[in-house]
């Protein structure tokens, strides 16, 4: 037993009981590891075990109010449970087998499971000793985990793939926290026996959300000192999150939660949803394998491990075998998305179904089911049996649905979508309204599987009575699903669940779909790193028909080899064209040793008079034309006709045709099924809102304006985000505010790192847009490098001052200096070699204030004299 002293005044004493698991080499790192809600130090035993063979010492210990420990149970209080826990690191700096970065600091990891996993996260967030943490199965916000609202009536955004809706006014999730409630133990001798072994405030506030089904501020605020959202913004140590994809009571969206606030802290963030939770396994021998060597790199003192690194890894899970075994395969990202830079791929599935009124009986019975608590496993294992025990009611359930799915979907985190409510008028109508959304994996025969059998509490409040809807958002609950070619999904609105408090009252709504009526699949893009087991008999046919394809692929590659004959060094460069020509018999060459090069984040213009040769250019690096001479490499990959890497190219070489009477979504899919590849990958949501099309996405294209059809143009060529976009005369027809538009429009697909390469006769579009320019005149490379470069091509530049004349002066000081102009507030100079930056410093030094430098001249007038047209 080890003393510690808590309470809001720190005189409490408890005892603590603890074990000291120590390896044969110490001193050693130590972990401290913790346990779950009801549980003790006993339930530990196994993974400090193999923590220990691993070289760490391990302290297990119970919680206060749970096993051999006294006092009474605080929910993670700061002033309790984190308090005791700060304790304990004080206790392992004076042990021997403990190593220490220095007096009192132990080098120390924490982990732990669910209620342990919060006070790794809390610790982490208050005692700065803490080296590493890997929390498992947790929260982030205890009041949103047990009190959730996924409804919200303003737009979810975020970039994350399991971002949910943490709004206020939640429904009571009453069928789990009545389970946790009794998992506190029989009470002390003195309390009442209603409470268990909890401290008047938290027995006062489960009292309260049990008998009402609301909690009050005093409620929200325990609840809210007991998260580890409070502390968070002080995590800054590496963080290893484990997260399950089965779990009813701490979802996905709880781990994106603390992933997102602790990156934006400092903190380095690895994270893992495994395939299974407080619904189903806890974390196997490969997740724990996991844990241990993310402390192994972080705090080093064991055989060394490599560096896990930040990845993202998820499971996804089968169905259950005979056996009762679930196979499962891994899949890993370089990132979790939306931390940093990238985002989470989505696409929108359309919904269909009617507008629908549901009912809320009196006192809220009967009621809906959906799962049980805990009880996933038991349901994967009666199969179709426990799949039947989601069940909704008729007259309290509205649908809507996909249709077929033409090829397999992944749902990989929290779906969203869009819903009106409006009340009954003459029907029973209090100004809130209670829903229930779940989504449904529904086969060809009708079966239906409740995907992660979870739902999302809706509270909207403030209906008008007048039967005006109101539109909200809804964040479902974060999944990992593969949805099969021909399957359905459907999406149930229902007005009672069994797992959570319903109103008494009876009411009557109209449920519908709002906005274009889509459901937002998130899509995480990633690579298998292990497969289930697979019997082998099966694939010896399979075998030797993919031996006899895998010979006429050889003899395919042999034939291409030369043809293609990659170049490593040139792999990452988007576009490299050496010496090419194009030229006809008796006439002169349409393009004579043209050789350029296109890095990426350039938009770079191809500039020419009429017959420069721009056109055969760019039909050439295309593969429609075969030049003369010369080659064209594409990411290192020398180009032909048909060569699979324009797979990564993107063009518009002349308007395309789109049919009228279709939307403009419904244009761009069509083309993009026409390519034969994944619908996933055309990233039709990202493309539409780089191109501004968003919002008029669902409208027939005979509706566009020309700015609108070209920037649909300009989204086909966009399609599956190719890494080189050519385009031909890209703002042909638009006026002024549309050009603008379409500018916008590449310097923001440029600056995710691609390349842009675009022909156009606009000179001050191309001066305002582009970041290098290509000159080209009578088929011959005239110029080529930065915009700025170009225009002080002679060496002139203007300068913008206070005193003109004082500026004047000081530059006809500088050695070699060319001539120096007056006009107005302006001062133009030929730098005559010299850097502008020199010039600068000497107009400062002379007390001149500096308001604008640039070159005198526009893009224009440099491409006249390129193309000896200034004399003309």
């Amino acid at each position: 037993m080890v003393d510690v002293l808590d309470g809001p005044g720190g005189t409490e004493r408890v005892q603590i009981d603890v074990t000291l698991h120590s390896p044969v080499d110490t001193p050693a790192p130590a972990i401290l590891l913790a346990h779950g809600f009801g549980g003790s130090k006993a339930d530990t035993d196994e993974q400090a075990r193999e923590l220990v063979r691993r070289g760490f010492t391990v302290l297990t210990y119970s919680a206060r109010g749970f096993g051999r420990s006294t006092g009474q149970i605080a929910l993670n209080s700061p002033e309790y449970e984190i308090a005791d826990a700060r304790q304990l690191l004080d206790w392992m700096a004076r042990q021997p087998e403990v190593l220490r970065d220095r007096d009192g600091d132990p080098r120390v990891g924490v982990t732990g499971a669910s209620y342990g996993g919060a006070l790794a996260l809390m610790l982490a967030g208050t005692d700065p000793r803490v080296d590493a943490i890997s929390p498992v199965m947790t929260y982030n916000d205890l009041g949103q985990a047990l009190l959730p609202n996924n409804a919200s009536q303003v737009r979810i955004g975020g970039a994350t793939p399991a971002g949910g809706s943490f709004n206020p006014d939640g429904v009571f999730k009453q069928a789990w926290t009545g389970l946790l409630f009794s998992a506190g133990g029989a009470p002390k001798p003195g309390t009442p026996l209603t409470c268990g072994n909890f401290i008047p405030a938290v027995c006062a506030a489960y009292s309260e959300v049990a008998q009402h089904g609301r909690a009050g501020q005093q409620t929200l605020d325990l609840l809210a000192k007991s998260s580890p959202k409070a502390y968070n913004s002080k995590v800054t140590q590496p963080t290893l999150l484990v997260q399950g994809e089965r779990d009813t009571l701490f979802g996905l969206d709880q781990a994106d939660a603390n992933a997102r606030q602790i990156t934006a802290a400092g903190g380095e963030v690895k994270t893992i949803w495994f395939a299974g939770g407080h619904d189903g396994a806890p974390p196997g021998p490969e997740v724990r394998a996991q844990v241990a060597d993310w402390f192994a790199f972080h705090l080093g003192g064991v055989p060394p491990v490599p560096d896990p690194g930040t990845g993202f890894q998820f499971d996804i899970a089968g169905r259950p075998q005979r056996d009762g075994d679930i196979p499962v395969r891994t899949m890993t990202a370089p990132s979790y998305p939306g931390l940093r830079d990238s985002r989470t791929p989505r696409f929108s599935l359309p919904l269909e179904g009617p507008v629908t009124p549901v009912i809320n009986p009196p006192g809220g019975s009967p009621a809906a089911t959906t799962a049980l608590p805990g009880a996933g496993q038991v349901l994967d294992a009666a199969g179709s049996l426990g799949q039947s025990l989601a069940r909704d009611l008729p007259g309290q359930v509205a649908v809507f649905r996909t249709q077929p799915l033409e090829e397999q979907t992944l749902i990989s985190g929290t779906p969203r979508t869009r819903l009106a409510i409006a009340s009954v008028p003459g029907q029973p109508q209090p100004t809130d309204a209670v829903l229930f959304a779940k989504l449904y994996d529904v086969g060809p025969d009708g079966q239906r599987q409740l995907l992660g059998n979870a739902v999302s509490p809706l509270h909207i409040t403030d209906v008008p009575p007048d039967g005006s809807p109101v539109q909200f958002d809804v964040a479902l609950p974060g999944v990992v699903h593969p949805v099969e070619t021909g399957h359905r999904i459907e999406l149930a609105v229902a007005t009672t669940d069994q797992a959570y408090a319903l109103p008494r009252e009876p009411s009557v709504h109209l449920v519908a779909l709002a906005d274009d009526g889509t459901v937002s699949i998130p899509s995480v893009r990633a690579t298998s790193s292990s497969a289930g087991s697979v019997p082998v008999a099966p694939l010896v046919g399979i075998g030797l028909v993919f031996a006899l394809a895998l010979l006429l692929w050889v003899v395919s590659v042999i034939r291409r080899k030369f043809h293609d004959d990659p170049d490593p060094r040139l792999a990452e460069t988007p576009l490299v064209i050496s010496g090419l020509t194009k030229s006809y018999p008796g006439k002169k060459a349409a393009v004579d040793d043209l050789t350029i090069q296109v890095d990426r984040g350039q938009i770079v213009g191809l500039l020419g008079p009429n017959g420069a040769g721009k056109t055969t250019t760019l039909r050439m690096l295309l593969g429609l034309l075969r030049p003369t001479r010369g080659e064209v490499r594409i990411f290192g990959h020398r180009l032909h006709a048909g060569a699979p890497v324009l797979s990564r190219v993107g063009a518009l070489v002349e308007s395309p045709g789109f049919l009228p009477h279709l939307s403009g979504l419904d244009n761009l899919r069509h083309y993009w099924a026409a390519t034969g590849r994944p619908m996933l990958r055309a990233h039709l949501d990202e493309v539409l809102q780089i191109a501004g099309l968003e919002a008029s996405a669902k409208r027939k294209v005979r509706t566009y304006s020309q700015g609108m059809k070209q920037r649909l143009a300009i989204a086909q060529a966009m399609l599956g985000l190719p890494e080189l976009l050519v385009l031909d005369e890209p703002t042909n027809g638009l006026d002024p505010p549309q050009i603008h538009q379409m500018r916008e429009i590449l310097r923001r697909y440029a600056a995710t790192g691609r390349a842009v390469l675009v022909s156009s006769h606009l000179l001050a579009e191309v001066e305002q847009t582009c970041t290098h320019v290509v000159v080209m005149q009578g088929g011959k490379l005239v110029a080529e490098g930065s915009v700025s470069d170009i225009m002080a091509v002679n060496g002139e530049a203007t300068f913008r001052v206070d005193d003109p004349q004082e500026a004047a002066e000081a530059l006809r000081t500088i050695e070699g200096l060319g001539l120096v102009e007056v006009e107005g507030d302006l001062v133009h100079a030929d730098l005559a070699g010299h850097k502008a930056a020199v010039a600068v410093n000497v107009l400062v030094a002379a007390g001149v204030s500096v308001h604008q430098v640039g070159p005198r001249r526009r893009l224009e007038d440099a491409f006249l004299q390129l193309v000896g047209e200034e004399q003309r």
